[in-house]
């Protein structure tokens, strides 16, 4: 790859300034408190199944604890999860409460631009969380790129996939009525095949070999660990929040926690299955147990049942330890896509699963006014938004000035990061002690 300049000391602060300045005149002109007067029935195209009408009836902060639940899963677990490389922490967490604080306010705007009320953005709880909803399509896009982008480029990502979000999400729930509570089409596999168009547009030959940095330590992967407990722990309340309140809210908090339960005891089976030795490997419990929740989030408001939910589950927990051990590889040696994060096998291949979970539901008459006609062609729009505005967008963020980190330089917090010297010590030992390892190995 050519060298270019790393040095982001005005890059970045001019386009994050310009950003917040722009988005703080928007909301200045359109956004106003929720005064419970709106005339609007819904809060967002993510909802439009969901009459937010009971959910007016209620105190203005009623859904607070869902969006605190939430709130904890965007900046906490995601961050946390993709702590596992072993010189790439702050990036990891740091960058991701970078991206989740200016996205959740672009969300808020452009998610909401379809239903003014008198020209104005009412806020309220329930449109924070999607807010929240639509910067996690970006944090998972985020995960296929980790460690090979740099801060200005992945803002200017989280500035155009919102967009294209905001843009597919109106089409496939507010002008379709696709049912999808838990957004396993329109957010798990968009921010997932987004990703990885943007991540094939900006394949590095260089890394196809792999890089010293691109590994885990023992305590990297304790720390990413703590990631995948928040999700896990809080993922019924991602896929409840917007659900009808009563029995559609308790169903949907019902069959994810089912589905998130099967789905772990499938993964530890399927991890130890393939592994030398019956080993366990830590990748896997860190990111195939959580397959259950993307997976079951279209149909998780559904009359599925608590058995179709386990078997749900245990699906995405196969396939998505599967992902892991053989076709991640492919992917990165046949094709040129070059997952960090493994984003496909957690929330590629398990939301769509999640859709075709959705349209067998609507075929079995699961939910009233769903049709699996339109569930499926909800499915399509999500995955052609994704490839091909991931596919501008990584065209875009491949120019030569946006600081980009040469090959060398990839998975390591020091180049955009002060990084304490007895870390940088430390960091080089790992390297020395790896290349002991894998001469000793060979």
């Amino acid at each position: 790859m050519p060298a270019y300049s790393t040095n982001i000391r005005l890059k970045f602060p001019i386009l994050a300034l310009i950003l917040e300045l722009v988005t703080i005149l928007l909301y200045a002109l359109f956004v106003v408190y929720d005064d419970g007067k709106t005339s609007s029935h819904h809060d967002g195209d993510h909802d439009k199944d969901n009459s937010t009408d009971h959910h007016k009836e209620e105190s203005p902060v009623a859904l607070y604890p869902m969006f605190q639940d939430v709130h904890v899963m965007i900046f906490i677990g995601f961050g946390f999860l993709m702590t596992f490389l072993k010189r790439y922490g702050f990036s990891s967490v740091g960058i991701n409460l970078l991206l989740a604080a200016f996205g959740l306010q672009w969300g808020l705007l452009l998610q909401n631009i379809w239903h003014l009320d008198d020209g104005k953005i009412k806020v309220s709880i329930e449109k924070m969380i999607n807010a929240d909803f639509s910067t996690a399509t970006v944090l998972i896009s985020f995960g296929a790129v980790l460690g090979k982008t740099s801060p200005v480029q992945l803002l200017i990502m989280t500035l155009l996939e919102i967009t294209t979000f905001c843009l597919n999400e109106h089409l496939a729930v507010g002008v379709l009525e696709a049912s999808d509570v838990g957004a396993s089409m329109t957010i798990h596999a968009f921010g997932a095949y987004f990703g990885l168009a943007v991540a094939r547009v900006l394949y590095r030959p260089g890394l196809r070999n792999g890089h010293d940095n691109e590994g885990s330590v023992y305590h990297s992967d304790l720390f990413a660990m703590i990631g995948t407990v928040y999700l896990w722990m809080f993922w019924p309340s991602f896929n409840s929040a917007i659900a009808d309140p009563g029995t559609p809210q308790l169903m949907a908090i019902t069959n994810t926690y089912f589905s998130l339960a099967a789905c772990a005891l499938a993964a530890y089976a399927t991890s130890s299955l393939v592994e030398h030795n019956g080993k366990l490997d830590m990748v896997h419990i860190q990111n195939a147990t959580l397959a259950g929740g993307v997976a079951v989030g279209t149909c998780a408001d559904m009359n599925i049942g608590p058995f179709g939910a386990m078997v749900i589950g245990v699906t995405a927990g196969i396939i998505s330890t599967l992902g892991f051990k053989f076709l991640s590889p492919i992917l990165a040696s046949n094709l040129g896509i070059q997952d960090t994060c493994g984003v496909h096998n957690l929330h590629g291949m398990p939301g769509i699963l999640g859709g075709l979970a959705g349209i067998l539901a609507a075929l079995l008459g699961r939910k009233e006014s769903v049709t699996p006609g339109i569930q499926a062609a909800a499915l399509a729009s999500s995955l052609g938004f994704a490839l091909v505005g991931g596919a501008i967008t990584g065209l875009i963020m491949k120019l030569p000035f946006w600081g980009q980190p040469p090959d060398q330089n990839c998975f390591d917090d020091s180049i955009y990061w002060e990084v304490p010297e007895e870390e940088e010590e430390a960091g080089e030992r790992l390297t020395q002690a790896d290349h002991s390892k894998n001469k000793a190995e060979a």
